[in-house]
């Protein structure tokens, strides 16, 4: 009996994370290309968080290049003196995404 609970216990979890990716893809899409290993929504990991960098960008016509560019080439010094490595891996098309939900938070 105490199996069966546990084992239901875990698939109600892996039934609700389920449900909180599908209901915001770019987040999502953040997980899989590996943008969470070092970066959250809300928190700063080792480089800022994602509603960090909305509001330093807020008012910036010129941010969704720059930030694409960043994410595409990497960098550092904007956020201290971790260095953000570049990630070729992702679809330029992904990359694009991802600053525009990021862009998008508040």
């Amino acid at each position: 009996m105490k199996s069966l609970l546990i084992a239901a216990a875990a698939a109600s979890t892996l039934l609700v994370a389920g449900q909180a990716s599908a209901a915001d893809p770019a987040e999502a899409l953040a997980q899989k290309s590996g943008c969470l290993a070092c970066h959250q929504v809300a928190t700063k990991v080792l480089g800022p968080s994602y509603k960090d960098v909305a509001a330093k960008y807020k008012g910036d016509k010129t941010a969704e290049a720059k930030l694409i560019a960043k994410v595409k080439a990497g960098g550092s010094g904007t956020w201290g003196a971790i260095p953000m490595p570049a990630n070729t891996q992702v679809a330029d098309a992904d990359i694009k995404t991802l600053v525009k939900w990021i862009l998008a938070l508040k």
